[in-house]
């Protein structure tokens, strides 16, 4: 896997929505959840400081590798260079979606 590969993964969590950049992603050992190894975060080179940048990073400051609920999951793209990571509001009613259920295999 080369260094240079870089996944925006977008999912739901508590009413909002998260917008994460990691090196790794797959499914894992944990069934129905989806492993993020290796998150990245904007550099603090500039003067002007991102307040939502800032949140994201201190939520996830100590986190190696994350495991996310597949239900969760928005969207996972591979990207060219890393975006600014931030969190959103969920916009739209306040109905929520409920999970899922997930493919288990059969006992044949």
């Amino acid at each position: 896997m080369s260094d240079k590969q870089i996944f925006k993964v977008i999912f739901m969590a508590q009413g909002q929505v998260y917008e994460i950049y990691a090196r790794s992603v797959g499914h894992g050992d944990l069934f129905g959840f989806v492993e993020v190894e290796q998150l990245v975060f904007g550099e603090r080179s500039s003067l002007v400081v991102d307040p939502s940048e800032e949140k994201i990073k201190s939520e996830f400051e100590n986190v190696r590798r994350t495991w996310l609920p597949m239900h969760s999951i928005v969207r996972i793209d591979e990207v060219d260079k890393q975006g600014q990571s931030k969190i959103s509001r969920l916009e739209g009613s306040n109905v929520a979606q409920f999970p899922l259920p997930i493919y288990t295999p059969s006992d044949n």
